[in-house]
């Protein structure tokens, strides 16, 4: 599995989207990558392999950042899950 996780402007969580495999994790980010840098503001809607009702709509123009990541065994296991920053105390 793979996640795409996307950082809107002023929300500090990431939406969080997967697809079974890397091409198609490829293709979603580059996806998101050319909505980021056209001029004009546009829908992108998402939806979820893994959670196949799990559906989001966002505005191109509030995308910050977008990221692809390989979900592992062992992110499960540190309980921290993939992402742009970690917040410590």
């Amino acid at each position: 599995m793979y996640v795409i996780d996307v950082v809107l402007r002023n929300n500090p969580i990431p939406l969080s989207v997967e697809r079974k495999s890397e091409e198609d994790a490829q293709g979603l980010y580059a996806q998101i990558l050319e909505a980021m840098r056209s001029s004009e503001s546009q829908v992108v809607e998402l939806k979820c392999d893994r959670q196949t009702e799990k559906t989001v709509a966002l505005l191109s123009s509030e995308i910050t950042a977008v990221q692809k990541a390989e979900k592992t065994g062992t992110t499960a296991a540190s309980g921290r899950p993939p992402g742009f920053f970690a917040v410590t105390q």
